[in-house]
């Protein structure tokens, strides 16, 4: 059975196999998380993501790439692409579902058993948070099915608020 926890504090600190990235559609880095993860990777990741950006032309919203772990401590680094929030009614809640589901397909087809997840499109997308977190987990346990050797996924949550958030929704299940 796989184990979902949340937990407070910085995503490219978390001893796992894999950290997903809150990426841009270039793939380049940029603010907040994707900011972070590269800085922490090292100029590898960046140089990396070029190449990915350029044979692929990028990444859209709902799907997602891997690339080495470089200096954080994990083997790979799964970048997804989360949906900007324009009201809910221009399929976020799908979009935002794909990017958990295809990041832990994408950590199954590289072997990795843990998985690390920061609180995707809350940031400049403007996601309401209790609603990410909602489609997170749902999405999440929606996909265990698929990839049985995945024993533990981790939320990491950088605020107090999505914390409170995770932790609700993870004692409830």
């Amino acid at each position: 059975m796989t184990v979902l926890e949340a937990v407070l504090g910085d995503i490219t600190k978390v001893a796992v196999d894999g950290i997903v990235n809150a990426a841009n559609s270039g793939l380049l880095g940029g603010g907040g998380v994707d900011g972070a993860i590269h800085r922490a990777a090292g100029p590898g990741l960046l140089a990396e993501c070029r190449d990915i950006a350029r044979r692929l032309g990028g990444c859209p919203a709902g799907e997602a790439v891997v690339s080495a772990g470089y200096n954080l401590p994990c083997k790979k680094v799964i970048h997804t692409v989360g949906p900007v929030w324009r009201g809910g009614g221009a399929g976020e809640p799908e979009r935002l579902g794909s990017c958990y589901r295809k990041s832990l397909l994408l950590a199954r087809e590289e072997g990795l058993e843990t998985v690390a997840f920061p609180n995707i499109s809350t940031g400049v997308y403007g996601y309401p948070k209790d609603l990410a977190a909602e489609t997170a987990v749902r999405a999440v346990k929606a996909a265990l099915p698929e990839v049985p050797e995945i024993t533990r996924v981790v939320f990491v949550c950088f605020d107090m608020e999505n914390y409170r958030l995770y932790q609700n929704l993870l004692e409830n299940r």
